[in-house]
């Protein structure tokens, strides 16, 4: 039996999903900065064993999904150390061997990917991984991968005299990869941005030229997902975006935000007239499960500037760092929140 989207108020993951403790070292991820570069030493299966590994733990997170009641699923991106570095590893003109650094978000130096040659994309990096989930879900879905901008500000550019060329360059090669996922039947396809928060100046100068290009020619339902970064490792939030009405413009469909972190003021949605609300309701800052009247709230908080069709409900940001047990229950009480406002709403 298929299983019938809900029309009104879906509800997704912006991405990630927890990993299990058995495949992942949990302790040493939550102990450092988000990788930029490969860190193999994570994982604690044997390289010969982890790919099969890998796809028992999607098993997971796919079921989890379902069994929560999400319209729309993702792989979990379980296979990932993060959600930039598996994208930005796999790319021509990075230089594996020789790492650079770069400030991270946080302002603190981070090993990057370093740029030594034209970026480019060798060959598909997360299309066997959708063609994985699809093969294991009835259900609409999503596959995210790291935006121009982000990646360009995530690296140590050792090649190009102008950092706008090389956010285009990375812009090619994603766009590559969105127009294969879209052609294999992703009924989503989610960039991430969060860095042209933490870096407006530049996102205004060529960060926004460069996701346009990265969306040229591509006919299929775009994401862009903007926040304030991990609850995990940036603590001090601010109550506002640096840039969001930026999006107003932008051929992307949906713009994915967090709301409940921030306590976001969340009249600013007015400014993004026609464009789709990834709205962010659950808090990672903390275990404490949320009731789902308290989710109906925050829904009920943008439905003052938004109409209900505009609105997919998901969490702030990536449940990478929460428990399996908590990212689980928070799921549950984020569906259930989406339930009472759909009632609401007479659907």
């Amino acid at each position: 039996m298929t299983y019938k989207t809900n029309d009104l108020l879906p509800t997704t993951l912006v991405g990630s999903y927890s990993q299990p403790a058995w495949l992942i070292n949990r302790d040493a991820l939550a102990k450092r900065f988000p990788p930029r570069v490969r860190a193999r030493e994570l994982w604690r299966i044997d390289p010969d064993f982890l790919e099969e590994a890998q796809n028992d733990a999607t098993l997971l997170a796919i079921r989890d999904q379902e069994v929560a009641g999400l319209d729309i699923v993702t792989d979990g991106e379980i296979r990932r150390e993060s959600y930039s570095n598996r994208f930005a590893n796999a790319l021509e003109g990075i230089d594996l061997d020789k790492p650079g650094s770069a400030l991270d978000r946080s302002g603190h130096p981070n090993p990057v990917p370093r740029i030594a040659g034209k970026i480019s994309r060798k060959h598909p990096v997360e299309l066997s991984a959708l063609k994985f989930l699809q093969e294991n879900t009835d259900r609409k879905v999503k596959m995210t991968l790291p935006g121009p901008f982000t990646m360009s500000q995530q690296a140590q550019n050792d090649y190009y005299s102008d950092p706008g060329d090389a956010a285009m360059d990375y812009a090619l090669a994603v766009r590559a990869e969105i127009s294969d996922l879209i052609q294999h039947g992703c009924d989503v396809v989610q960039i991430d941005e969060p860095y042209m928060q933490a870096r407006p100046e530049a996102a205004r100068e060529y960060g926004i030229a460069a996701l346009e290009s990265a969306l040229e020619g591509i006919d299929g339902t775009t994401c862009v997902h903007i926040c304030f970064g991990y609850a995990a490792i940036i603590h001090e939030r601010p109550s506002g975006y640096s840039f969001l009405p930026e999006f107003h413009s932008c051929s992307i469909k949906q713009i994915s935000i967090e709301t409940a972190q921030s306590n976001l003021d969340t009249s600013i949605l007015k400014k993004l007239p026609g464009k789709d609300i990834l709205l962010g309701v659950l808090d990672l800052s903390t275990d404490d499960v949320e009731t789902p009247e308290l989710i109906a709230t925050r829904i009920r908080s943008a439905l003052n500037h938004v109409d209900p069709e505009r609105i997919v409900v998901a969490p702030d940001c990536g449940l990478k760092y929460l428990t399996r047990q908590v990212a689980f229950q928070k799921l549950e009480a984020m569906v259930g929140g989406a339930n009472i406002v759909r009632r609401e709403l007479g659907k």
